[in-house]
C-alpha cells in the first residue's frame, strides 16, 4: 500500500534534483575546489530497476559541478541536465520530448530553485530534510533524507502500484 496521496499508476516520469535529493545536502570540498557527492547504493538499484520497467528518469540541477555525470550514466540514466539555472524550460523540454503530461511525472526537489520546476508536475516529493518552502508545496514527503533513499522511497512505490516492484524477474540482474 503506498504512502503517497496520488495515482502512482499515472507516473511515467521521474525527475531528481541532484544536491539534496540524490546526493546529501551536504557536499566534502576537495583541495582543488572540486566537490565530493555521494550517492545512495539503494536508490541507484532502485533507479536501474525502473529504467528496466519502462519508467523515464531525469535528473536536472543546477550545479555547475558534472562530477556525478559518470554514476549516473552507469546507472543508465541518459537525461542529465547540469547548469539548470531554469529548471522549468529544461523539464519542459524533457516532457515535450518524451510526450509526457503533468499528470504522469513526479518530480523531487528539496529546495527553493525547484519550486517551480515542480509545479509543472503532477506529483511533487521532497526528502524529509528539504526546506519548508518545499514541503509547503510538496503533495509527499519521504520520510528519508536526500541521499539517504528518497530515489528507492518514491520509485518502489511507484513500481508496486504498477505490480512491477519485486516482479519474478528481479533476481535475475
Amino acid at each position: 500500500m503506498s504512502r503517497i496521496d496520488y495515482d502512482l499508476t499515472l507516473i511515467k516520469g521521474v525527475v531528481f534534483d541532484m544536491d539534496g535529493v540524490l546526493s546529501g545536502s551536504t557536499v566534502s570540498v576537495r583541495e582543488d575546489g572540486t566537490l565530493q557527492r555521494t550517492s545512495n547504493v539503494k536508490d541507484g538499484y532502485a533507479i536501474q530497476y525502473a529504467l528496466r520497467h519502462g519508467l523515464k528518469i531525469a535528473v536536472i540541477s543546477g550545479a555547475r559541478d558534472e562530477s556525478m555525470l559518470p554514476a549516473y550514466r552507469s546507472l543508465g540514466i541518459t537525461d542529465v541536465f547540469f547548469r539548470c539555472a531554469r529548471k522549468t524550460e529544461t523539464l519542459s523540454a524533457w516532457m515535450a520530448a518524451n510526450k509526457l503530461n503533468r499528470e504522469e511525472v513526479a518530480f523531487a526537489g528539496d529546495d527553493i530553485p525547484d519550486i517551480d520546476a515542480m509545479a509543472m508536475t503532477g506529483l511533487t516529493v521532497v526528502p524529509r530534510d528539504g526546506a519548508n518552502e518545499v514541503k509547503a508545496i510538496a503533495r509527499y514527503i519521504s520520510p528519508a533524507y536526500g541521499g539517504n533513499g528518497v530515489a528507492r522511497d518514491l520509485l518502489s512505490q511507484i513500481l508496486s502500484a504498477k505490480g512491477e516492484w519485486m516482479a519474478p524477474d528481479a533476481s535475475e540482474w
